[in-house]
């Protein structure tokens, strides 16, 4: 829907909108035009007159993206009633609100008037180091959670290689579990310290924490963390605050709830009224617990949603229709639900995916009708593909499909980021287009941030013939189409590479001159004229290369970019770096280069000043195939979708067998050591004679929610497809892997469906 399409609520839509205060809990499916029903119901409540002038309808919601969503739509709507848009709402994310709670005193929580708030990059950055630190200093404290059939070479290589990665995911668990319960480095030593043995985990987490909570406090900053955690420190300590703040959104309206954490609830449960059988306070919450799939990288869970709507205190609805998909779409996804809830193998997961509501197709008259069913559209391929065969199977599928729908929308959804490239690499080298911009930055961004990287690494090891090479071909940049010019580059870049001396190309001396030596003046006078020019560049690149590292990244961009997004994009690279430099002041260029290149390799998210880095409608790029994870993809529609790698790898469901991501090779007995240091913590706070920790306990119950995060994975995936839908699987790097469960049963469940129609 656009704001050009009139909204007719839709029956069970408008018992939503006749709401009039207290408190109410939506489970709305997928496609079920939540967002655009909360927008309404946000312009009614500002258009009844229920507001004075310094009130305001509170919106909450997820991501940034949403934000500007909710601002466009209740605009909209207000506009529709004659009223002045932007006026009596407010949209945030919780970030966004913890940070306008925490700005009215920060002084209440130990913060300074101009306190800072660190990006992920900067907090990843301080973790790894703190993180590292702890590991030089322990070098033996894991070494009873390797496996003990490591040989020395291999053990070696894990602590070298592995275990700091380890330790590092498994600091940043704990950090988060221990911020979401509210306890500082303080309190966490002093509970490790009366407890009678030593739990090294816990121990290994605390230090660590210390540690990473010394270094924001030297730069007088916080994390996103601490910001959710101070702001609800703030309202419970000043009653005044809270009251202020409670006369100022008298009704608070949820977007995504089912992605609550337990800090997101109690903040707005304290705005809401702290009692929840006050029923003169307006709270509307509204989700679909069967779409809650960030568990595993968050402290979200979908319980806190489940446990508001069956309150008793609380009005319960639901929004079941969807115009999104065709029948046989709803069909499918419908039927994972049923045989989860009744016929998994494993009865711990048959709760991951909740019915009612089941996904109804919209009534006679909506107008917003499904898509004509297409029973043909859905293909589920049984065939046991090796990872390689199933990305090519895809490529080969969409070169057919694409050329007769140039209109149609196509998006190829997996598991994970590393599927993603892998894909697109083939995509690209057919030359099928391709958009990646919902993976952690855009390939425009990456491609930029490794071409600079190319060049601080050339000026970082000067005497290498490699690197000049390298240099070259990112100086030179030929466009994709002219073939003669590649081959030209790449014999040239073949030259550079076969130099002996460095030095006797860039700075040659009376005795030696490589260029001239080659023969190439009179050999191939265009190409030498060509390696004249570039040592003339090269030359002026290390001289910059005195300079601060951000204004070195400015000369270099003025060399080799001519795009603005590119020289954009450069500016805000060397503002990172020279903030990583300020922060990491014994960092010399390999360090910063090494900053560079985790961007390129995608490996973290960097916003760019493409439209693809700032927001996403798939509708723009009809004809074109967008790669996402499925996370990447919720809320979103294509007409067309590929789910890959749906096998017991990705989507286990806990049978003999199946492997677990968390559960690392080299540590020994299957343990996941991150929700076992989890199960420590949980036991230092609250130490028991019958609740005290076991080791391997925590490791099970986290294969059990991952298997039903997984379910709800794969089912928002299928959710994403209006009109066709493929799903596909691979055995695996090691050949090992077979289909999942859930896809075995929604395979039969569609053979039976075809034959029996």
């Amino acid at each position: 829907m656009t704001p050009d399409t009139e909204f007719i609520p839709r029956p069970a839509q408008q018992e939503i909108l006749s709401y009039t205060g207290g408190l109410m809990g939506v489970s709305a499916v997928p496609g079920s035009g939540k967002t655009w029903t909360l927008s309404r119901l946000a312009a009614q409540i500002i258009a009844s007159g229920e507001l004075v002038d310094d009130q305001e309808v509170l919106v909450v919601t997820l991501v940034n993206s949403a934000v500007d969503n909710f601002y466009q739509r209740v605009g909209y709507f207000v506009r529709d009633m004659g009223l002045l848009p932007h006026m009596g709402y407010r949209v945030r994310t919780l970030h966004g609100l913890a940070h306008d709670i925490v700005r009215e005193r920060p002084d209440l929580v130990g913060l300074a008037e101009d306190f800072q708030i660190i990006d992920e990059r900067e907090a990843s950055s301080i973790l790894e180091e703190a993180a590292q630190s702890w590991l030089r200093s322990h070098p033996y404290h894991l070494d009873g959670y390797l496996d003990p059939g490591l040989d020395e070479n291999k053990r070696n290589w894990v602590v070298r290689d592995h275990l700091p990665y380890l330790v590092n995911d498994t600091a940043l668990a704990i950090i988060r579990y221990a911020k979401d319960q509210q306890h500082d480095p303080q309190q966490l030593r002093q509970r490790l310290d009366k407890i009678p043995v030593p739990l090294l985990l816990a121990e290994m987490g605390a230090e660590i924490y210390a540690d990473y909570q010394r270094a924001l406090i030297y730069r007088g900053a916080v994390d996103f963390d601490d910001l959710i955690r101070l702001a609800l420190d703030a309202l419970r300590w000043d009653q005044a605050l809270l009251e202020r703040l409670r006369y100022r959104w008298p009704y608070i309206l949820e977007d995504e709830a089912q992605d609550s954490s337990r800090l997101q609830e109690r903040i707005l449960q304290l705005l809401a009224g702290s009692n929840m059988a006050l029923s003169s306070r307006n709270w509307v919450r509204v989700g679909d617990p069967n779409q809650a799939i960030y568990e595993t990288f968050t402290t979200a869970n979908p319980k806190y949603l489940r446990q508001f709507i069956t309150s008793p205190e609380v009005v319960s609805r639901e929004l079941p229709n969807s115009g999104r998909s065709t029948k046989s779409i709803i069909d499918l996804a419908n039927h994972l639900v049923d045989w989860t809830q009744s016929a998994h193998p494993v009865e711990e997961a048959r709760t991951a995916l909740l019915a009612p509501p089941h996904i109804e197709p919209t009534p006679p008259g909506d107008p917003q009708t499904n898509p004509p069913d297409n029973p043909q559209g859905i293909h589920l391929v049984s065939r046991q593909y090796t990872p390689q065969e199933e990305i090519l199977a895809i490529a080969d599928s969409l070169e057919r499909w694409l050329p007769d729908h140039p209109d149609h929308t196509v998006a190829v959804l997996a598991p994970r980021n590393q599927r993603c490239i892998e894909l697109i690499d083939e995509l690209t080298r057919r030359k099928i287009e391709t958009v990646d911009s919902l993976l952690r930055s855009t390939s425009a961004t990456r491609a930029t941030s490794g071409a600079l990287g190319n060049l601080l690494r050339c000026l970082g090891d000067p005497g290498s013939p490699a690197r000049l090479a390298t240099a070259y071909r990112v100086w030179t940049r030929p466009g994709d189409d002219d073939q003669n010019e590649k081959k030209k580059l790449e014999h040239t870049s073949e030259l550079i590479r076969k130099c002996g001396q460095v030095e006797d190309y860039l700075w040659p001396g009376p005795e030696r001159d490589w260029l001239e030596e080659s023969g190439l003046a009179d050999s191939d006078p265009e190409v030498y004229s060509h390696l004249v020019e570039f040592r003339r560049v090269v030359r002026r690149w290390q001289a910059a290369a005195l300079l601060p590292v951000d204004q070195l990244v400015l000369t270099l961009a003025q060399d080799i970019f001519d795009q603005p997004a590119e020289l954009a994009l450069s500016h805000k690279l060397a503002v990172l770096l020279r903030r990583a430099n300020e922060a990491h002041s014994s960092w010399r260029l390999p360090e910063l280069t090494e900053e560079l290149a985790i961007i390129a390799r995608n490996e973290r998210r960097f916003l760019g000043f493409s439209d693809d880095d700032t927001g996403f409608d798939p509708d723009r790029y009809a004809g074109k195939v967008v790669v996402a994870t499925i996370h990447k993809a919720k809320g979103l529609e294509w007409d067309r979708v590929y789910l890959m790698s749906v096998n017991n790898y990705d989507f286990p469901s806990g049978y003999a067998g199946d492997q677990f991501i968390a559960e690392r090779w080299y540590i020994r007995d299957q343990i996941n050591l991150e929700a076992e240091a989890l199960a420590q913590l949980q036991a230092v706070q609250q130490p028991g004679e019958y609740d005290w920790y076991r080791e391997g306990d925590a490791s099970l119950n986290a294969r059990l929610d991952y298997i039903r995060e997984r379910l709800r994975l794969l089912y928002v995936g299928i959710t994403r497809a209006r009109k066709e839908l493929v799903l596909t699987m691979n055995t695996g790097r090691k050949g090992q892997a077979r289909s999942a469960v859930a896809f075995t049963e929604l395979f039969s469940f569609w053979e039976d469906r075809q034959v029996n129609t």
